[in-house]
């Protein structure tokens, strides 16, 4: 038996669909954690894309059974028209679950969450709409809907009449909004339930024999540890914990079945949205890096902030996550560039930080501690092997190791499978 937690070590986006590609085939279960479908990732094979915002990358393969967790919020119209893109792609999604216990994302959650962000003006968080926020706040409320309240017609109709009063109050008469038809929300729940019914189960049992058959498993989370609610750059945050944490919880698989954390970190760092970003890149430099690296959101389209490595940042997700091997995404993106930097650490004033504050004020006015290295100026995508990579190449990533206090297992050069050197498995 093997249990892998899989986290994003920075801001998110930094190219776990793609480990968890390398990695499905070789596990039975892949399960999804946390967040909603405000994020995505993506995954190249044979030259085609393939988009993900709620189902589990591993649903490529046929064989590994994928959860979606219920730690997740789903909204059930996006997960269908997900199900829908992938069946008309050719891959029939028969090995996919959903837990009775996530919670749904509701017609109203994306309505508050814009209405909420405008009212903030300046101080707007930069949430993409997709009423993740609120979902969770519900959750956290305790007038949140279930998957499986989609199985009970009768007491779906019950709560909604309850809930909806406290909504349309909200919207009414906090923001002057129009209010929304109880009818016209049961009617499309209920339409989505006959749809979604085969694949809601209780995980449970489910996750349990395969912990007791020695099965493999791989837990997959959104987003990234500095966005996570409490460890993150609070407010500029998730609504949930994509920690090593929060796979735990989000799944039901106790924290003392984890076998090994794996951590995935971009060359260099990228974050959306508003917030503190000590190495943003905000020249022509960035604006190079940007176009060279697409950095650009999988889910929203939105444009990413870039900027240098943050090993402080680093430093702080291996130590709070356990994490004890290291991913490195998109080292080709860095192929052109004649110098490269890697932040050490912080001096605020006057006073050394080896990690991000909590206090954001402070953060965002620190002065970055810099090691300049020479880039190697030739390209990577076609090395197959670690030793093939230049030197320069090489000391860049060696040095991100020694930095973060954990081992460089496996370096990404490109977008397809064929991209992916690896140093030492990342499963047993």
């Amino acid at each position: 038996m093997s249990v892998t937690v899989l986290v994003g070590g920075q801001w998110g986006d930094e190219g776990k669909g793609k480990v968890i590609d390398l990695l499905a085939d070789s596990v039975n279960m892949v399960i999804r954690s946390q967040g909603g479908n405000n994020a995505g990732h993506t995954v190249v094979t044979g030259g085609k894309e393939h988009r993900f915002h709620l189902i589990p990358s591993g649903i490529l393969y046929p064989e590994t059974l994928c959860v979606i967790g219920h730690g997740v919020v789903v909204d059930p119209k996006a997960f269908l028209l997900e199900l829908d893109e992938l069946q008309s792609g050719g891959i029939p999604a028969r090995n996919l679950v959903i837990s009775e216990r996530a919670h749904m994302v509701m017609p109203y959650h994306p309505v508050l969450d814009q209405l909420g962000e405008e009212m903030r003006g300046d101080d707007r968080l930069g949430t993409t709409w997709r009423g993740i926020g609120p979902a969770y706040e519900d959750k956290v409320r305790r007038i949140g809907f279930r998957i499986g309240d989609l199985q009970k017609p009768a007491f779906l109709e019950k709560k909604l009449r309850f809930v909806l009063r406290l909504k349309n109050e909200s919207l009414t008469r906090l923001y002057n909004a129009e209010p929304f038809n109880e009818k016209e929300i049961l009617d499309e729940y209920l339409g989505y339930a006959e749809r979604i019914d085969p694949y809601i189960r209780d995980i449970y049992p489910l996750i349990q024999d395969a912990l007791n058959d020695g099965k493999k498993i791989l837990l997959e989370g959104a987003q990234g540890v500095m966005l996570d609610i409490d460890l993150g750059t609070y407010p500029y945050v998730t609504s949930s914990s994509p920690t090593a944490g929060g796979a735990c919880t989000g799944s039901g698989i106790p924290p003392s079945r984890i076998t090994r954390t794996v951590g995935v970190f971009k060359a260099y760092t990228t974050r959306v949205g508003y917030g503190p970003f000590p190495t943003e890149l905000t020249d022509a430099l960035g604006d190079q890096l940007r176009e060279v690296g697409a950095e650009y959101g999988t889910t929203t389209g939105r444009a990413r902030r870039v900027g240098w490595f943050d090993a402080a940042v680093s430093r702080y997700a291996v130590a709070t996550n356990g994490i004890d091997a290291m991913v490195l995404t998109k080292v080709d993106v860095l192929d052109e560039f004649e110098t490269l930097k890697i932040c050490t650490g912080y001096l605020s004033k006057g006073e050394y930080w080896d990690h991000p504050m909590a206090n954001i004020s402070h953060l965002k006015h620190v002065e970055p501690i810099y090691e300049e290295f020479p880039g190697w100026m030739s390209p990577t995508r076609e090395c197959r092997r670690y030793e093939d990579l230049p030197a320069a190449c090489r000391t860049y990533i060696e040095r991100v190791g020694e930095l973060c206090g954990a081992s460089v297992n496996v370096v990404s050069v490109g977008p397809d499978r064929e991209h992916t050197l690896v140093r030492t498995p990342l499963l047993d």
